[in-house]
């Protein structure tokens, strides 16, 4: 699959034909400012950003553990960054797949720094530098960057195995070094990123399949290895006992209710008792009375859905359903490949965050610690939403 249209060459609306990223500018219809503006995607954004205020602010009533003031000054400066990529032309970053392969590797690997460097919950995933910050988070913009770039190269046709063995290297490198931390919910995020890209990208079906059946094997096979190491030594050594956990919860959400399952039994709860229109705004009792651990951040939307009940989750779905059809819309309108992947690479980094969020808070997917886009709490997580904002606008604006 090479993308949505001809990627080589592509049509101007008054006939001419522009190479495949260098638009001529005798053929190009001359844009204002306010026709380079994404209005449908910019809409759509302002209205998730509003809700997720709205959500937050309710969420951390109480709780001295989080500041509303921060999630504000976050949205402003996500707003600033999101100007700021919105007026570079995206087309300049194609020729730095090394530079952004070095700046992934310092990004990721930056919280094995001494000093600076921060564990919390059980991982090395955050640097302080008078604020805590996520670098992980920030990477996913430059993977997206990265794996646009090295696909781009092939021009929608990934048919040699050697070639393609060379691009999915790429893909494989930042997801190696967050397991450093380890991240296993910002790895999968990596490799659902890349995985979107070599479909969009032109790899063939076969080599697709093949690379999902060597995955499958490859966790299968750790999980027998730890399990052969737990039984010579007495502890497992590969995974943390919290990731076998979780899991197991997984498969079995009644297995252990006052332990490793009781987030997810508390967020089911809550979601449950808020009904078709919820019980109103601060009266989330569930999370409110600290029921729900981590209720700002990862549970989210059992916040939400119990304030707002069903009708209110629909109304979020319902944005995130825009937010992605104005994507893709951008997408399918990109003047190169580079453009169509670099936007299809934010939406499948949404459309996993999306499902994988509810999906654990309705108890459909593991519980990991992948936010909600727009809506859980965090600031570094927003200035990257706001960034992949700036960035789809960019295609658009010099489509």
């Amino acid at each position: 699959m090479a993308g949505f249209n001809e990627i080589d060459r592509v049509r101007t609306p008054e006939g001419g034909v522009v190479g495949s990223g260098s638009p001529d500018g005798a053929t190009r219809r001359k844009r204002g400012f306010v026709d380079s503006i994404p209005k449908s995607l910019i809409v759509v954004a302002v209205c998730l950003v509003a809700y997720g205020l709205l959500v937050v602010w309710s969420a951390v009533q109480g709780n001295e553990d989080y500041s509303f003031s921060r999630q504000v000054v976050g949205v402003g400066l996500g707003i600033v960054v999101m100007v700021v990529f919105y007026a570079i032309d995206y087309r300049q970053l194609a020729g730095y797949t090394t530079l952004l392969l070095v700046v992934n590797v310092v990004l990721i690997l930056s919280p094995h720094l001494p000093v600076i460097g921060v564990e919390a919950k059980g991982a090395q995933s955050w640097i302080n530098v008078g604020m805590q910050l996520q670098p992980g988070e920030f990477a996913k913009i430059t993977v997206i960057l990265l794996d646009a770039g090295v696909l781009a190269r092939y021009g929608g046709n990934l048919d040699d195995p050697r070639e393609y063995l060379k691009a999915l290297g790429y893909i494989l490198v930042p997801f190696a070094c967050i397991m450093t931390q380890p991240d296993l919910g910002t790895g999968l995020v990596y490799l659902f990123i890349g995985g979107v890209m070599l479909v969009m990208g032109g790899s063939r079906l076969k080599y697709l399949l093949i690379t999902l059946g060597v995955l499958v094997a490859a966790v299968a096979a750790v999980f027998a290895v730890d399990e052969a190491i737990k039984n010579a030594t007495g502890e497992y050594k590969l995974l943390q006992q919290y990731q076998r956990n979780r899991l197991l919860v997984f498969l079995d959400p009644s297995a252990d209710t006052s332990g490793s399952g009781y987030n997810l039994n508390q967020a089911m709860i809550a979601i449950g008792s808020g009904g078709f229109f919820g019980k109103g705004l601060l009266n989330a009792s569930q999370s409110s009375l600290g029921f729900v651990p981590e209720a700002p951040t990862d549970f989210i939307f059992c916040v939400l859905a119990e304030q707002f009940g069903f009708a209110g989750a629909m109304l979020l779905l319902g944005l995130y359903l825009a937010l992605i059809m104005a994507c893709i819309r951008i997408a399918r309108n990109a003047g190169d490949l580079f453009g169509t992947l670099i936007v299809m690479g934010v939406v499948g980094m949404w459309l996993f965050q999306i499902l994988e969020n509810i999906g654990m808070n309705i108890g459909l997917m593991p519980v990991t610690g992948i936010p909600l886009p727009f809506m859980s709490y965090g600031s570094s997580f927003m200035l990257v939403n706001f960034a992949l904002l700036g960035l789809a606008g960019s295609v658009y604006a010099h489509r």
